[in-house]
C-alpha cells in the first residue's frame, strides 16, 4: 500500500511538473503582455512597437496594428460607402480632413471608402481654396495608402471613383453627413470637438434606419449601395486622442507624400546642410533652424504679424548658436526682409527653396512644374529634418510640422504636444495660447501628426 502511495505521488509531481512547464511559453513581463481580448497578430508589413523606430520622418514604416484594432472593434455594413472630396486649403487642412473622414468612415462601418480626391486653389488668389478637383496622388502615394489601409483593415473596398461602385445609381448621389449633427451638442461653442465620437456609430446607424423608413428606401447593402459624403470643415472635429497615444502616432501614415516629391524634399534638405557647413566657417556645423513664415495674402488678420513671428524666431535660433535658417514661405518680399535682417543683425544665413536649388538646374525645374500647394510638401519635408522648428500657431502647416517633430520624444508611445510655452526640443510655435476658441487651440485636440 506504501508503495502504490508513493508512485501515485511521483506521478502527481510529473503531471504538475508538465503543466507548469506548459504555461512557461505564456508568461511575460507586463509591458509585453497583450491585454486585447484576442491575440494580436503584427502583418508582414507592419512594426513591432519595439523597433524604436522615428515616426517623425516623411518616409517612416507605416505602423498597422493600432489601426487594425480600431477596426476590428468596428461593425461593418457592406453597401455604406463614404466619400471624402469635401476639402480645401493647404496639406494640414486637406490631411487632416482626409484622415478625419477616414476614421468616422471605419466608425460607421462604412465598407466602401471612395479614394479622395484633393481640391486646388487659385494661384492668383490663395484664398480662393475651391478650385478644381485633382487625383490623390497629386500629394499623396496612392499605392501605400490602399495596401496600408486595407492591410490593417481588409473589411474597406476602396473605389478608385464613384463610378466604380458596384450596382450605384448613375449619376451617383451621396447624402451630406456633419458627424457632430447626430448628437444634442446642447450650449456648446459650434467650434468645439465632436463630443459624440464614441457613439457616431450607434448614431449614424439609426440616422441610416431612419431614413430609409421616412423615405421608404431600401437598407444600405452591396445590391443597393448608399454614399455619404461628410461636409466640409470636418477636420478639426474629431477628438483624436480618443483613440489612444498609439493610434495618434501611426495613423498619419497612412498619408506618404508621393515619391518624386518625397526625393525632391530629401535633395532640398541636402543642399540645405550644405549651405548651412558652408556659412558657419568657424564650426563648420551643418545644423540649421526651419522656419515656418504663415505671412501670405491669406492669413487671417488676427494671426501673429511679420514682426511678431521674424522677431522671435530669430531670437530663438540664435540663442539656441544656430547661424543658418531654411525658410518656408510663400511671401517673397518678406522673405528677403527676414534674410536681410538675419543677416545684419545675428549673422544669421536665412535661405528658402528657390535659392537653395539655383545651382542645381534639374531640381530646381522639377520644383518649378509643381503648384504653390505642391512646392509646400517639399518645405515640409525639409523642415522635418531640421534641428530646430520655429512656427506660428494656429498655422495648420507649422502644427503639423511641430506635432510630427514631436513623434521623436517616444514613437508610439509619445504624449501629446504640450501646448504653449516653451514647446519641446525640436520645435516651438510662436502664438497667443489664452482663448481656446478664438486662438483656435482646439485644433491641437483634434490633428493626427
Amino acid at each position: 500500500m506504501a508503495r502504490q502511495r508513493g508512485v501515485l505521488f511521483v506521478v502527481c509531481l510529473i503531471s504538475l511538473a508538465t503543466l507548469w512547464s506548459c504555461r512557461l511559453p505564456k508568461m511575460c513581463v507586463y509591458s509585453q503582455c497583450n491585454t486585447d481580448s484576442g491575440p494580436r497578430t503584427t502583418p508582414a508589413s507592419s512594426t513591432n512597437i519595439d523597433d524604436g523606430l522615428d515616426l517623425s520622418q516623411p518616409d517612416a514604416p507605416f505602423v498597422s496594428w493600432p489601426l487594425a484594432r480600431v477596426c476590428k472593434e468596428t461593425t461593418w455594413t457592406p453597401g455604406i460607402v463614404f466619400v471624402c472630396d469635401n476639402n480645401s486649403g493647404g496639406i494640414g487642412n486637406i490631411r487632416n480632413y482626409i484622415l478625419t473622414c477616414v476614421r468616422y468612415a471605419i466608425e460607421a462601418g462604412a465598407a466602401g471608402l471612395v479614394l479622395p480626391t484633393i481640391r486646388t486653389r487659385s494661384e492668383a488668389d490663395l484664398s480662393s481654396l475651391m478650385q478644381s478637383q485633382q487625383g490623390f496622388d497629386y500629394f499623396f502615394d496612392e499605392g501605400h495608402f490602399r495596401k496600408s489601409l486595407q492591410g490593417a483593415c481588409p473589411q474597406f473596398t476602396i473605389y478608385s471613383s464613384t463610378d466604380d461602385i458596384p450596382n450605384a445609381m448613375s449619376p451617383f448621389q451621396a447624402e451630406p453627413l456633419t458627424p457632430r449633427n447626430l448628437g444634442v451638442r446642447g450650449g456648446c461653442d459650434n467650434r468645439e470637438l465632436n463630443k459624440h465620437s464614441d457613439r457616431f456609430g450607434l448614431q449614424f446607424r439609426a440616422h441610416v434606419q431612419q431614413h430609409a423608413e421616412e423615405f421608404n428606401m431600401l437598407l444600405p447593402s452591396p445590391k443597393h449601395p448608399r454614399g455619404y459624403r461628410l461636409n466640409w470643415g470636418v477636420q478639426w472635429d474629431f477628438p483624436v486622442h480618443r483613440d489612444g497615444p498609439e493610434f495618434v502616432a501611426s495613423f498619419g501614415g497612412l498619408l506618404k507624400f508621393r515619391a518624386d516629391i518625397l526625393d525632391l524634399g530629401r535633395k532640398t534638405a541636402a543642399y540645405m546642410r550644405a549651405f548651412a557647413a558652408a556659412h558657419d566657417q568657424a564650426e563648420r556645423s551643418r545644423a540649421y533652424a526651419g522656419m515656418h513664415l504663415r505671412t501670405e495674402s491669406d492669413a487671417l488678420s488676427n494671426w501673429p504679424r511679420f514682426e511678431n513671428q521674424s522677431g522671435a524666431y530669430l531670437k530663438r535660433a540664435s540663442s539656441m548658436k544656430l547661424q543658418a535658417a531654411y525658410l518656408a514661405t510663400g511671401n517673397k518680399t518678406e522673405a528677403e526682409k527676414l534674410a536681410r535682417s538675419a543677416s545684419s543683425t545675428y549673422d544669421m544665413g536665412v535661405v528658402t527653396k528657390h535659392e537653395l536649388l539655383k545651382d542645381h538646374p534639374v531640381d530646381l525645374k522639377a520644383l518649378e512644374v509643381l503648384t504653390w500647394d505642391q512646392q509646400a510638401l517639399v518645405d515640409f519635408v525639409v523642415l522635418l529634418d531640421c534641428d530646430y522648428f520655429l512656427g506660428v500657431s494656429p498655422s495648420s502647416f507649422s502644427m503639423n510640422v511641430a506635432l510630427k517633430r514631436h513623434l521623436k520624444a517616444d514613437g508610439l508611445h509619445t504624449r501629446p504636444w504640450k501646448v504653449g510655452g516653451d514647446g519641446d526640443a525640436w520645435s516651438w510655435l510662436v502664438g497667443s495660447y489664452q482663448r481656446y476658441w478664438d486662438d483656435w487651440l482646439f485644433m491641437y485636440d483634434s490633428l493626427w501628426p
